[in-house]
């Protein structure tokens, strides 16, 4: 049987956002994330990172920098008493410095691949699933993938560009915004007829 899952954005929807950062020291938890972390759990979903980390084409950083510091998010899950079930980011970036990483690809949000690449090696149920994030590039992977989506609303979508995919099944403030809808049965099926439905906390 296929498992259902949460995929998560990293960068401003579970920590705060530090541009190209990979330093632990500062990478802080937003407040409500272990309640909402736990509340997912509890409700049998597995807990999966999906980040783009052009950092790497920059050349600010290398490969390692992310397995070390992917590590260190493993170690804090633990420390909500919750598991990091997978974690996958893109390293992509056609601007990038280094040559054999700067590409087109299919797996830098808005596009599908890292979450369909988790699907796949984790035996994921997609539409079962749903992708939370802060940006609408978050919401276009996670409806390109058949996921429901939630965008978090907390001001760090600036552009807000319009397109087929980019609507969200919900609008909240926070991951325990998320939580409530996706686990306490807030939400309804009857958003999915209407994508674009908020739920205010």
């Amino acid at each position: 049987m296929k498992a259902k899952a949460i995929f998560l954005d990293k960068d401003g929807t579970l920590i705060k956002n530090v541009p190209y950062n990979v330093d632990p020291e500062k990478i802080i938890f937003y407040e409500d994330v272990p309640a909402a972390l736990q509340l997912f759990k509890h409700q049998g979903y597995k807990l999966i990172i999906v980040t783009n980390q052009p950092g790497i084409a920059l050349g600010y950083f290398d490969e390692k920098s992310i397995v070390d510091l992917k590590d260190e998010l493993v170690r804090r899950f633990r420390s909500m008493s919750v598991e990091l079930d997978g974690f996958y980011y893109c390293p992509h970036d056609v601007m990038g410095k280094i040559a054999s990483y700067s590409v087109v690809c299919n797996c830098k949000k808005p596009r599908p691949g890292l979450i369909l690449r988790a699907g796949k090696e984790l035996n994921i149920d997609l539409e079962s699933s749903w992708m939370i994030g802060d940006i609408l590039n978050d919401v276009e992977a996670g409806n390109r993938s058949r996921c429901r989506t939630v965008l978090i609303d907390n001001g760090n979508e600036t552009e807000w560009v319009e397109g087929e995919f980019r609507k969200p099944t919900a609008v909240v403030g926070t991951l325990s915004g998320a939580a409530k809808i996706i686990c306490n049965k807030e939400w309804s099926p009857e958003m999915d007829k209407n994508a674009g439905g908020v739920w205010k906390e």
